[in-house]
């Protein structure tokens, strides 16, 4: 991933120097293993830990591997220079490429799981922030673009805040799903290597062993992982589309925060775009194209072949590498959400009443009133608001076949504001009650 969308926490993770780490902690685990069982000298065990405090050259194993085609031959080769090519000798014994490079790989993903998961956190807790602070912001709700009925900004950030905490529950699953590993051997059997190994090199870096690995960790660990990955980056298209709304010019109920010194636009001065949502727009979509490759990867040849390697050395890095990103710029967005409740209110005002019609339809069932003619009554007063600016609440104190129906005081009571959101509390219990950030 380009630097402008990376952090370096998550970049380190997928670095040459922390895979060579990775696969020298695997090969000298196991190495420990097979001295247990006497399968090698203790002392040859010995000798590989102790270049443990050793930098490998990440361009001296790029040299071998021009000369062996191999890259996990390239690091044993370069290894064996600092352990002694008689004292390597055992390294890497009974072993597979794939039991390195795919135990590797989901070492990897646990720990970007890992900082994706305080990530979420970050986002979880400034929505429920913000939804506790904007409770009772009275907004209008909007169905197909148009007005509805009334709800609140908390309500909106709340619901945000339960979709984000589904996610992060999701997140959790994955990264067990994918936290195994396989010391297995060639095409899986253990011919040439002790269960023991695997169970002992697991341990030692956190995994499980894989219950059956072929030659490689079956890939639909991954396509479930990506998957995830994807879902939650839709989640966060699906808050910042709302804000993208809500920061058009002719709705302004909410901005992205305006820095000092900040510019719109090169050529309009008065611009204040958001910019930022529509940056995590498209980060969504760049997660997202990951997970059909991720899924492709699962139908491979027999007990192996190679054909989801070169599509995982892309994915893996840049879509948590991207999803760490733009989690951490939507933490902030939401933060520092400036909110306009005047301009919600005003806009919820603009067609005078007219977002109570429901009510006023209930109403007129119960008073005995059958739901076709109630219908039609409401929607004969409601199109005059639509399309002469009438106010809804006057043009039914008008009509006659309404006021036979219901009195003054009960037509001026079904524009009570307080009706729509005397259930928050109740909301707001389950939701965050439910599903503590």
């Amino acid at each position: 991933m380009i630097p402008r969308y990376a952090r370096p926490e998550m970049t380190a993770i997928w670095s040459p120097e922390t895979k060579f780490r990775i696969w020298y902690e695997i090969e000298a685990h196991a190495c420990d293993a097979q001295a247990d069982l006497g399968v090698i000298p203790r002392e040859n065990a010995e000798a590989v830990w102790r270049a443990k405090d050793v930098e490998f050259d990440v361009a001296r194993i790029d040299e071998i591997e021009a000369v062996t085609k191999h890259d996990v031959i390239a690091f044993l080769t370069h290894l064996a220079e600092h352990v002694g090519s008689d004292q390597a000798r055992f390294v890497h014994q009974g072993m597979t490429s794939s039991d390195v490079l795919d135990t590797t790989l989901n070492v990897q993903l646990v720990r970007a799981a890992d900082i994706l998961l305080a990530d979420m956190d970050k986002v979880l807790d400034a929505l429920k922030r913000r939804a506790h602070e904007h409770k009772d912001t009275v907004r209008i709700g909007r169905s197909h673009g148009i007005h509805a009925e009334p709800t609140t900004m908390g309500l909106t950030f709340a619901r945000f805040y339960a979709e984000m905490a589904r996610g992060r529950t999701r997140l959790q699953a994955a990264r067990a799903e994918v936290a195994t590993g396989a010391i297995s051997g060639a095409v899986g059997t253990f011919a040439n290597i002790d269960p023991a190994v695997e169970e002992h090199v697991c341990a030692k870096l956190g995994l499980r062993p894989e219950p059956i690995s072929t030659q490689v960790i079956p890939r639909d660990r991954h396509a479930m992982f990506f998957a995830t990955l994807g879902v939650i980056a839709s989640s966060i298209e699906n808050i910042a589309i709302e804000i993208r709304h809500m920061q058009r010019t002719e709705v302004l109920e909410a901005e992205e925060y305006f820095s000092p010194g900040q510019k719109g636009s090169s050529a309009m001065p008065h611009k204040r775009n958001p910019v930022l949502t529509e940056n995590l727009t498209g980060l969504a979509r760049l997660v997202r194209m990951t997970v059909i490759p991720a899924m492709e990867n699962v139908a491979l040849w027999h007990e192996r072949d190679i054909s989801h390697s070169s599509v995982e050395r892309g994915i893996a890095p840049d879509a948590t590498i991207t999803l760490d990103f733009a989690l951490n710029r939507l933490a902030g967005v939401i933060d520092k959400l400036v909110v306009y409740p005047e301009n919600m209110l005003k806009n919820m005002n603009k067609f005078r009443g007219l977002v109570m019609s429901q009510r006023v339809l209930l109403a007129l069932t119960q008073a005995g009133v059958s739901r076709e003619d109630a219908y039609r009554l409401v929607q004969r007063n409601a199109m005059k608001v639509w399309e002469q600016g009438a106010d809804f609440k006057e043009e039914l104190l008008a009509d006659a076949e309404v006021t036979a129906a219901l009195s003054p005081a009960e037509i001026e009571e079904k524009f009570d504001l307080g009706y729509h959101t005397k259930h928050v509390d109740t909301i707001f219990r389950r939701v965050f009650d439910e599903n503590p950030a």
